[in-house]
């Protein structure tokens, strides 16, 4: 098995060959160097972030010759990378294996990467689960800092707030970044702080519908149904050249229901109402379960019936890193000109 695994890494890593050195050529250390969903292991990830090797594995645990045949393939491939191994294959993805002891300052040590030449605070473990950089969302970084020169700009499900620093980085005249974790927004914080960044960037924690109601001029009633709301900032009306839509597959609070299967328009309404006639909205949809042409569907239909019809609609690609069967990839983003 591990024989096996290490021809599949092998064979990842000579596809890649071009594209890092490219990457590196453009100051970026931080990429997917296996995606098992299509590489012949499913469930399994190698991602590098500068100085760390992350290995996660989603649907069973490894076995230890597995883990070692990883560690010793990038020590040869990439010398000089501190492996830290998190075992996500229990419910909700949560972390599940202990690391050695000797392992847990690692794990827990802040270190940088680059993307672009934007420099990222990065910890293989922290409070929460997921990697404080989404890989998959490097294309449309990438293009966020081609349109974002002199426009105002929307993050919205800002996370650890990638975008949003590579808006200010790429020139933009105001950000503003909006999540309703004061512990994702700490570490957007710190990014901006690791950068030279032209501009001061806005960070409002809050939960999204509150922020899009307000932003967009509907409304955000302080009791509904009866119902008094949770504390929300308060937000005037303000319309934004560029805004930036990433929200997680599934979340429930007082204030409405994220839902990307089932009511995408619920979140895509407000937001194209925060978008200034003639500007630009970006949003993305990771469900595997909805195609390319259902979403852009509800898209327009969407946009259609807001009274902001698309004018333009681009799809935005992964990078070779994230490849795919059929050309059809979890994730979709989309640039629309309304």
């Amino acid at each position: 098995m591990s024989d096996t695994l290490s021809g599949q890494l092998a064979a990842a890593f000579a596809s890649r060959r071009e594209l890092l050195s490219r990457l590196a050529a453009e100051e970026t250390n931080a990429y997917r160097l296996f995606h098992g969903s299509v590489e012949g292991r499913p469930g399994l990830t190698v991602d590098r972030y500068g100085d760390l090797l992350l290995v996660q594995a989603f649907h069973s645990p490894l076995e230890a010759p597995e883990l070692a045949a990883i560690e010793a393939f990038y020590a040869s491939a990439l010398p000089g990378l501190t492996p830290i191994y998190n075992d996500r294959s229990r419910s909700n993805s949560r972390i599940g294996n202990e690391l050695p002891p000797e392992q847990m300052p690692a794990a827990y040590q802040p270190r940088e990467a680059l993307e672009m030449g934007i420099r990222y605070r990065i910890q293989a473990r922290h409070d929460g689960q997921d990697p404080w950089l989404f890989l998959d969302l490097r294309a449309a970084r990438r293009r966020v800092m081609q349109e974002a020169e002199g426009k105002s700009v929307l993050n919205l499900f800002a996370y650890t707030c990638g975008v949003g620093v590579a808006a200010a980085k790429a020139g933009a005249r105001h950000v503003v970044n909006v999540d309703f974790a004061e512990s994702s927004l700490k570490v957007g914080k710190e990014n901006a702080r690791l950068n030279d960044l032209p501009i001061r960037l806005r960070f409002v924690k809050s939960d999204a519908f509150a922020a899009l109601r307000q932003l967009s001029g509907l409304g955000q009633p302080e009791v509904v149904r009866g119902k008094r709301m949770p504390p929300f900032p308060k937000l005037e009306p303000h319309a934004f050249d560029l805004v930036f839509l990433d929200p997680p597959r599934y979340a429930k609070s007082l204030f409405g229901v994220v839902d990307l299967v089932n009511d995408y328009p619920a979140l895509l309404k407000p937001a194209l109402l925060c978008t200034a006639e003639g500007g630009t909205l970006i949003c993305c949809n990771n469900v595997a379960q909805v195609s390319r042409e259902t979403w852009a569907d509800q898209l327009e239909r969407c946009a259609r019936k807001a009274g902001r019809p698309i004018r333009e609609m681009e799809w935005i690609e992964p990078e070779a890193d994230f490849p795919s069967y059929d050309g059809q990839p979890p994730l979709k983003m989309a640039l629309l000109r309304v």
